[in-house]
């Protein structure tokens, strides 16, 4: 047990009152931490003048992690692995060494990221041939296979075939892994991921899971996290103070080629004398 909480300092976060309540249960009887699935979320980027905006929203009340702004992502599905995806960029294999996974789970990984940015936010990361992207996705008939996708009445490499498309790995740029506490009931080890938005495309409100959706500088993001305005989680956090950072896009994606990509970060609980309890980063 600490004496003080410090104030100011980045790698301590507030925790929320409930989380609190229910990690002092989890702990008091002994719970057993649940297995983490593996997730894939992306930081859509677009550049704005003296920088650039990142694309955030807020989840339902009613899904995990409800009223927190978060970035596009979610769970890898089983389709991700297929090994027939068309694939266009980096090799699940290189994928692998760069994550530290064998290549089909690395290939599993970099196809939950852009089926759920496409899922999450109607922008698809894909093209017809290396080099190129398919432009503006927000037609009807595109609507229609997107919602399809979500229903999983058709796989993200169906998709793509159908379509004459291969996925543009080389459009996502690892950032980073957190894993969610173990006192969590919903845990997940997720992969970060940036990606630029591409030209001719727009991102669209689209996802039943959020009710809020905004383009915001990181540095504004964070500020008004820190003010209390935005309820976000420290993964969310973390990774914006990162990113604002850089002072554009192009200083994004070097800094991304040098991260640290497959040791995960777990937020632990430090309770401290006077009582308070923050999220502590190792």
């Amino acid at each position: 047990m600490e004496d003080t909480p410090r104030p100011g300092d980045a790698r301590e976060f507030d925790v929320p009152d409930a989380l609190v309540e229910h990690a002092s249960k989890f702990y008091a009887t002994g719970g057993t931490p649940a297995v983490p699935r593996v997730a894939a979320t992306v930081l859509l980027l677009r550049p704005a003048p003296d920088g650039f905006e990142v694309y955030v929203i807020r989840r339902a009340a009613t899904m995990t992690f409800g009223g927190v702004y978060a970035f596009p992502g979610g769970g890898v599905d089983p389709s991700d692995s297929q090994v027939h995806l068309a694939w266009s960029g980096p090799e699940p294999d290189e994928w692998g060494v760069r994550l530290a996974l064998p290549a089909e789970s690395a290939q599993a990984v970099v196809c939950a990221a852009a089926r759920e940015v496409f899922e999450e936010a109607g922008v698809l990361l894909a093209g017809p041939h290396p080099g190129t992207v398919v432009g503006d996705v927000s037609g009807d008939d595109w609507e229609t296979a997107r919602r399809a996708l979500v229903g999983r009445e058709t796989g993200f490499a169906g998709l793509l075939r159908d379509r004459g498309l291969a996925l543009r790995s080389d459009l996502l740029a690892p950032w980073g892994r957190w894993i969610t506490p173990e006192f969590e009931p919903r845990r997940f080890d997720t992969y970060f991921f940036v990606a630029v938005l591409p030209e001719g495309q727009r991102t669209r409100d689209v996802s039943g899971e959020a009710d809020h959706t905004m383009w915001i500088r990181p540095a504004d993001a964070l500020a008004r996290a820190e003010a209390g305005e935005l309820a976000m989680l420290p993964p969310t956090m973390v990774t914006l103070r990162e990113i604002a950072a850089c002072p554009d896009l192009p200083a994004v994606l070097a800094a991304a080629a040098g991260r640290d990509a497959c040791t995960a970060v777990t937020p632990t609980l430090q309770v401290y004398a006077d009582g308070s309890v923050r999220f502590v980063l190792g």
